[in-house]
């Protein structure tokens, strides 16, 4: 049996509490608050208690998806990255910056958030910018 205890940051909002994911023979069995954390201090609301759950489900995305003939099909991140900038460059030359908007996750850190507003910002020129961080 192999066994092992990491320290993490949650996912589900932008407070970044710490906790402990459980490991048992190369699967997240469970999740512990980290008592040393200066966010939580030992305590998890109830999505955080559960944040193993979502990481292995069998129905989430692994591999990026781009529509081919009215069906997703699975493509490499490079086809996927250079088909949006392709298409953020054309919409943003053929309809202007402010017909670009970008929503962002809770499930995204602080840090993640701002990189969004400021590429919004800074490289497409627009500020329609939202997210659902709101706690």
């Amino acid at each position: 049996m192999d066994y092992r205890s990491v320290l993490t940051t949650c996912t589900y909002c932008g407070c970044g509490c710490g906790l402990y994911l459980q490991i048992m023979n190369g699967r997240i069995t469970h999740t512990l608050p980290s008592k040393t954390s200066p966010v939580n201090e030992g305590k998890l609301c109830v999505k955080g208690w559960y944040i193993h759950e979502f990481v292995q489900h069998p129905n989430r995305l692994k591999k990026p998806l781009m529509r081919k003939d009215d069906t997703l099909q699975e493509t490499s991140w490079e086809a996927a990255l250079d088909y949006a900038a392709t298409e953020l460059k054309r919409i943003k030359d053929a309809h202007g910056p402010d017909s670009i908007a970008f929503l962002s996750s809770a499930k995204c850190t602080n840090e993640d958030n701002y990189v969004l507003q400021k590429f919004a910002r800074a490289a497409i020129g627009t500020n329609n910018v939202d997210h659902c961080a709101r706690l």
